[in-house]
């Protein structure tokens, strides 16, 4: 075949996906009349894995796994602003990369509302004027986010889902390399990025800033001047990408919380968190945690915050694989509360990404 018979092919098969496209969405919409119906969630993270895994496994190539998520990631994102009038409120400002995870979960087609604190993107969720909100929750070089575990001890809203992004810093400016003498940087990605701006920017002007998007901004404005920041930020602010992957560690991600109203059902691979208070004696934390072991919960992580209501007494932030309608799940934190002075699930979600 020739170019213009295969571009021929091409216009033909363009107008099958387009068709196949609004019939898939015609039955999307009828199916978010019966969920709206029922007062059911639109947004549902067990059938978009399911989704995502079954079309991956059906993938014969040549087109990436990785390609065809995001062709589906929007697909979805389209149907789902035809359904009902999203609004997703996330950790701003824009073009951060809460930003950046928030769209990589939801696609580019729904209403997203940038917010100065996450106690603000808490608060949008729990008074209705978001659907869901996208916070960060820790990252694998820089720890836990703590101000987002602190609201979950007086917040009713649950995890529903969570985003694991790698994290891809990047040196950016409208100016060449060799006249920089200004560097804007948030302070955790500075962190992230040390040991490379020591050894390839020794001489520069280290300011902070308040979000790596306010880098960006601050860089676009001012002469000789660069920032920390990710490719979505650079693209917002014009500038241009003088160097990538400047982080010193190349495993680096961040984690992020889709926060919500209703947790999803049971998938094969699910994970929870829940928060508890003990009493301030010994061997009251192997106790609480007793039951995790008797059961064979695998647990992934644990984490201790001050409650900020009476002095030496902590909260303990724990996640473990399953999920809290599993027989065996729901034994383990039945038993948990019987050791712990408080004892709340924060949620059940797919353990994705």
């Amino acid at each position: 075949m020739n170019i213009a018979e295969h571009r021929k092919e091409i216009d033909l098969l363009d107008a099958q996906i387009v068709k196949l496209l609004n019939e898939r969405t015609k039955h999307v919409l009828e199916i978010g009349a019966f969920k709206l119906k029922a007062g059911e969630e639109i947004y549902a993270p067990h059938r978009e894995l399911a989704v995502l895994q079954r079309v991956c496994r059906k993938n014969k190539g040549p087109i990436t796994n990785a390609s065809l998520r995001a062709v589906y990631r929007e697909i979805m994102s389209s149907a789902l602003s035809l359904e009902k009038s999203m609004t997703i409120a996330y950790l701003g400002p824009e073009a951060t990369f809460t930003h950046q995870a928030a769209i990589r979960r939801f696609g580019a087609s729904l209403r997203y509302s940038a917010q100065k604190t996450i106690a603000d993107v808490f608060a949008e969720v729990s008074k209705n004027r978001a659907d869901y909100g996208v916070v960060p929750v820790e990252n694998s070089t820089e720890g836990v986010v703590t101000h987002t575990l602190d609201m979950f001890v007086d917040s009713d809203l649950k995890i529903v889902s969570q985003i694991v992004l790698p994290i891809q810093h990047c040196l950016v400016s409208k100016s060449k390399r060799e006249k920089l003498n200004k560097l804007f940087a948030h302070p955790q990605s500075l962190a992230q990025c040390r040991g490379w701006v020591q050894n390839h920017l020794p001489h520069v002007e280290i300011i902070e800033t308040s979000s790596n998007a306010r880098s960006a901004q601050f860089a676009a404005r001012q002469k000789n001047a660069a920032a920390i920041a990710g490719t979505l930020a650079a693209e917002r602010y014009g500038l241009n990408i003088l160097e990538a992957d400047i982080q010193d560690n190349a495993t680096n991600v961040t984690r992020f919380l889709v926060l919500g109203r209703q947790c999803s059902p049971p998938t094969a691979k699910d994970r929870t968190s829940v928060m508890f208070s003990i009493t301030h004696e010994v061997g009251a934390l192997h106790r609480a945690l007793a039951p995790f072991r008797r059961f064979r919960l695998n647990m992934t992580k644990i984490e201790s915050r001050p409650s900020k209501r009476k002095a030496w007494e902590y909260f303990f932030f724990v996640d473990f694989d399953g999920h809290q309608n599993h027989p065996r799940m729901a034994k383990a934190i039945a038993q948990l509360t019987t050791h712990c002075n408080f004892v709340k699930v924060l949620g059940s979600y797919p353990n994705t990404d």
